[in-house]
C-alpha cells in the first residue's frame, strides 16, 4: 500500500465519530451516508493486523500533535500552581545553591522506624529536599523559599530530571561532562563511583553549552513566565555547577566563607546514623521514582515567606483539597530567623497551625551550635550542623501555651531521639 493511501484512509478513519447506528457489530453500512467512513475504518484496521500497513507520518504526525497538546495543558496546570500558591518573593543573603547541612541524613534512620511516608511534604532550600521525598515517598512535594532564584533553581532542576535518563546523565548534564559510553551499564553502579567519574571526567566548554542550551529550552516549556533576568539566573547557577563541579559549596553573600560547610561531593556520600547512604543520587531508584515525581509535575516550586500571608497557607488548603496530610515539613534553620531581627514567628505558627496533619507530621530542622549558641544535646561529634525532629502536633500544642520564648526553647522541647 501507498503512503498516500495509507495517509487518506487514516485521515477518513479520524475525520469525526461515527453514528450510533454503525457503532454496533452486524450493522450493515450499505447506503449509509457514513458507510464510506466505516469502509475506510475496517480497511485500515485489518491491514493493520495483517501487518500490511504501519501508521504513516500524518498519523504520526497527528499523534504527537495530540501529545503535546496533553502535555501542554499539564504543563499549564503546573504553572498555574506555581503562580497560585507564590507570593512576592524576597531577599536573603545566601546563594544556597546547595545545603551547608552535613547532618542532613541523620533524621532519615528514626524517620524510617516511625514509618514517616507518603502524604504531603513540604521543604526549604535546593536539593537536599530532594533526599527527603525520595525516602519519604510522598504523594506530592511543595519547595518553598523566599528567594525566587530558589524556584528558578528546581525549574532548572526539573529540566534535568526530564532530560536525564539515569543519574549519570543528570550529574553530567548538571556539571557539563561528557556522558560515558554504555550509560545503562551506570544504572547499578554505586555513589562513589559516579562521583569519580565527575572528579576524573574534566568539564568541556561545548559540552556545557550544549547542555545549557537544552536545559534553557526544556525551562520554557513549562509553562512559567520567565523573563531574560530569570534566564540570566538559571544560567548562573547552572555556570556555578559547571566552574565548581563537585568542590561547590553554600555560599553567604556579604560574609567570610564557613570551613565547615560541606562540598557538594561530601553532601552526596553523606550518610545517616544507621550506616546508611541516602542521597537521591546513591541509588538509581530513587532517583528513577523523583524523575516519575517530576514527570507528572508533583514537585511544586513555590515563592514564599514561612510567615507569609499567603504562600504557607495556600499550599495547606491545596493539600487539604487533594485529601492528604503533611508527613513532613523541612525548615532548615529559617526559624532561627522567624525568632530574631526578621521577626514573624507567631504568624509563622499560624499557618502551621491550619496545615492539615496527623500525629506522626515531623518537622525536620537543622541547628548550628557553632554559629548560635552552645552545642545542641543530640549533636553528632564532628558536625556544626545537628538535625532535629518534632512532631508538628507538639509544636502546636507548644505555642498554644506560649511555651516558645526562645529559640533555644524550640530547639530543645519535645525533639525527638534520633537514636
Amino acid at each position: 500500500m501507498s503512503e498516500s493511501m495509507r495517509c487518506i484512509l487514516t485521515t477518513a478513519y479520524r475525520l469525526s465519530p461515527l453514528p450510533a447506528s454503525l457503532r454496533l457489530c452486524g450493522k450493515s453500512c450499505a447506503g449509509h451516508p457514513h458507510g464510506l467512513r466505516l469502509l475506510a475504518r475496517v480497511f485500515l484496521i485489518g491491514a493493520l493486523l495483517l501487518g500490511v500497513a504501519q501508521p504513516g507520518p500524518c498519523w504520526v504526525a497527528a499523534n504527537q500533535r495530540g501529545q503535546a497538546s496533553g502535555q501542554t495543558k499539564r504543563t499549564t496546570a503546573f504553572a498555574r500552581l506555581v503562580e497560585r500558591l507564590s507570593e512576592p518573593g524576597g531577599y536573603f543573603d545566601t546563594d544556597n545553591l546547595i545545603s551547608n547541612e552535613a547532618s542532613y541524613q541523620h533524621v532519615l534512620g528514626k524517620m524510617r522506624s516511625m514509618n514517616v511516608t507518603g502524604g504531603a511534604y513540604i521543604g526549604v532550600g535546593p536539593d537536599q529536599n530532594f533526599t527527603y521525598i525520595a525516602q519519604i515517598r510522598p504523594h506530592i512535594a511543595y519547595l518553598i523559599d523566599i528567594r525566587r532564584d530558589n524556584l528558578l533553581q528546581h525549574l532548572m532542576f526539573k529540566a534535568l530530571f526530564a532530560l536525564a535518563r539515569n543519574r549519570v546523565e543528570y550529574l553530567c548534564l548538571l556539571f557539563g561532562r561528557p556522558v560515558p559510553p554504555e550509560t545503562v551499564v551506570w544504572k547499578k553502579k554505586g555513589i562513589e563511583e559516579l562521583v569519580q567519574y565527575i572528579d576524573q571526567t574534566s568539564g568541556e566548554r561545548k559540552v556545557f553549552e550544549a547542555a545549557r542550551a537544552r536545559i534553557q529550552a526544556k525551562v520554557q516549556s513549562f509553562g512559567v513566565p520567565l523573563d531574560e533576568t530569570d534566564l540570566r539566573t538559571i544560567a548562573r547557577i547552572h555556570e556555578s555547577f559547571f566552574r565548581d563541579g563537585l568542590d561547590l559549596r553554600f555560599t553567604s553573600l556579604n560574609r567570610p566563607p564557613r570551613f565547615f560547610y560541606p562540598t557538594f561531593r561530601e553532601l552526596l556520600l553523606e550518610r545517616d546514623l544507621t550506616g546508611r547512604r541516602c542521597n537521591y543520587l546513591a541509588h538509581e531508584e530513587d532517583f528513577q521514582f523523583l524523575k516519575e515525581m517530576q514527570r507528572r509535575h508533583l514537585i511544586i516550586p513555590v515563592v514564599g515567606n514561612l510567615a507569609g500571608e499567603h504562600a504557607l497557607a495556600a499550599i495547606g488548603q491545596d493539600i487539604s483539597a487533594r485529601g492528604e496530610r503533611v508527613s513532613a515539613f523541612y525548615t532548615s534553620n529559617v526559624e532561627f530567623y522567624l525568632m530574631g531581627g526578621q521577626g514573624g514567628f507567631a504568624r509563622f505558627a499560624e499557618n502551621v497551625k491550619l496545615l492539615p496533619r496527623d500525629n506522626r507530621s515531623l518537622f525536620i530542622r537543622s541547628y548550628f551550635g557553632g554559629t548560635y549558641g552552645s552545642a545542641h544535646p543530640q549533636a553528632v561529634p564532628g558536625y556544626y550542623s545537628t538535625q532535629l525532629l518534632q512532631t508538628i502536633d507538639s509544636f502546636v500544642s507548644e505555642c498554644a501555651g506560649g511555651g516558645y520564648q526562645s529559640y533555644a526553647d524550640l530547639v530543645t522541647k519535645h525533639q525527638l531521639d534520633l537514636r
